[in-house]
């Protein structure tokens, strides 16, 4: 198989988790799903983000790990392809949007010592949305501790994406993919879906590939 672990990342609202769930079922291969509704710190965070940003953090972090490390193995003989709507590093990401400059300091110290141990893909491709889009998105599904996110706040997370996707590229072995997916509907349409497989299932050297879809 050409890329044997693919994580398919984006902003709140992107689309990541449906478009995750459909290539999955498109080539019969193992699904890793981010459990965050299960995370109680979560609406609390939404509520308050200055009491609950680091344990809401933190917690992911653990969670994140757990599943990684149980379910992406760093070598196997007959090894199945494996989808994972998320990427470890996201932690750092949104700790970055969301804690003061002394707890992410501590963060980074936690997030530095596990991440030796997590095996990273062999494709990242990030899901690239308009702003007013994911807005849209976000409304749209109806999730209620959601309903309050403000456009400042997607702008900042999507700016720490981007530029963390620079700098990986020019320090990490691995390919990543950017696609401009605003003006496309892959869950509603089967032609805008087969577009994204295209694009994904090709051979890309190491570094940062932006593709406009």
């Amino acid at each position: 198989m050409l890329y044997p672990f693919i994580a398919i990342e984006g902003n709140i609202g992107a689309g990541k988790t449906s478009l995750t769930k459909l290539l999955a079922n498109e080539t019969s291969s193992k699904l890793i799903l981010e459990q965050f509704e299960d995370n109680s710190f979560l609406p609390k965070f939404y509520n308050n983000p200055e009491k609950y940003s680091f344990p809401l953090e933190l917690s992911f972090l653990a969670e994140r790990y757990q599943q990684l490390k149980t379910e992406t193995p760093q070598n196997s003989l007959f090894e199945q392809q494996i989808f994972s709507d998320y990427f470890i590093y996201k932690c750092l990401i949104f700790a970055q949007a969301n804690l003061p400059a002394d707890e992410l300091k501590l963060y980074q110290e936690f997030f530095n010592i596990v991440i030796s141990n997590i095996r990273i893909p062999d494709l990242l491709v990030y899901l690239y949305v308009d702003i007013e889009v994911l807005l849209s998105n976000i409304k749209k599904r109806g999730r209620e501790y959601e309903q309050n996110i403000k456009a400042d706040y997607l702008i900042n997370i999507q700016k720490g994406y981007i530029n963390f996707f620079e700098q990986f590229s020019k320090t990490e072995k691995t390919r990543i993919l950017l696609l401009d997916v605003s003006s496309i509907d892959f869950v509603s349409n089967k032609n805008d879906l087969k577009t994204i497989e295209n694009a994904i299932f090709k051979e890309y050297n190491y570094g940062l590939h932006r593709i406009l879809l």
